[in-house]
């Protein structure tokens, strides 16, 4: 009975050392694992749970650096959405502790687009602005909605940026936006942010009739876009309803403002039908 006690030990230790290495091996590809996943609930939006595998991947040697840069982007919109401190320090820690020498081309991209939406959280609107902008190009290797994401961020930053300005210097900002979405219009004439810049920002600078005309062209040209234009062509309707017609309307002036602002209401209306599936 020993004897065949003992002549189990060596199968023992071969298990062991098998195991041993089966798990050496699993752990890297543990790692990425949740790496990976962390970037894909980051993409698709879900972000506590791309929060929960980032912290996974940063727990391990392999991943942790890769790991801060979605790590401090899913805290970022975390911050966004709850506006907690805590989330927005955690996540400018997680950034501003990355090796960008470890990273690849993609992750710089990714990285640097963190950066400029902290600053933007932080208010500091043209700093956001000059660290996203070299980022606009190099964000389509991240997908077409990355690359929306930079394209209207950079333009955001730059609209509050301007709005902090007196009223003398406004006009070569938003010149800037609309240069950048006309170029992006050439492009991909279905831009979500590019049809909407390309109105606001000629809304924003005093030309009045230029965003009038820009926004029914962005309505007609929004039917290229990923989704047809919904999101866009609700964006368009306020700024037209809210912003141009009211503009409009004053310049217009005279006792009959209201008639005025109903009957460009109208007309706009009519426009949509007109055009709209």
């Amino acid at each position: 009975m020993a004897e065949a006690c003992c002549a189990t030990i060596p199968r023992v230790r071969t298990l062991a050392a098998l195991l041993t290495v089966v798990f050496m091996l699993a752990a890297p590809l543990s790692a990425q694992d949740a790496l990976s996943d962390a970037r894909r609930l980051y993409n698709e939006g879900k972000y506590e749970g791309a929060e929960r595998a980032a912290r996974t991947a940063l727990a391990m040697a392999r991943t942790a650096n890769s790991a801060r840069v979605v790590l401090g982007r899913a805290l970022l919109e975390l911050f966004r959405e709850t506006a907690s401190q805590e989330h927005f320090a955690q996540a400018r820690e997680a950034l501003r502790t990355v090796n960008a020498d470890q990273l690849d081309a993609t992750e710089r991209v990714e990285l640097m687009l963190g950066l400029g939406q902290g600053l933007f959280l932080e208010d500091r609107f043209a700093a956001a602005a000059d660290v996203i902008e070299p980022m606009i190009v190099p964000s389509t290797t991240l997908g077409p909605m990355a690359h929306e994401r930079a394209l209207d961020w950079w333009a955001s930053a730059l609209d509050r940026h301007a709005q902090t300005r007196p009223v003398a210097e406004r006009a070569p900002i938003y010149a800037r936006i609309i240069g950048r979405m006309e170029s992006e219009l050439l492009r991909e004439t279905g831009s979500a942010p590019a049809n909407y810049w390309v109105a606001a920002a000629a809304r924003s600078s005093g030309d009045v009739e230029g965003a009038w005309n820009a926004a029914m062209a962005s309505w007609v040209r929004s039917i290229l876009g990923r989704d047809r234009g919904v999101a866009v062509r609700g964006d368009l309707d306020r700024l037209v309803i809210q912003g141009i017609i009211p503009d409009r309307a004053a310049r217009i002036g005279g006792q009959e403002s209201n008639m005025v602002v109903a009957g460009l209401v109208g007309e706009w209306e009519a426009f949509k039908a007109s055009w709209t599936r």
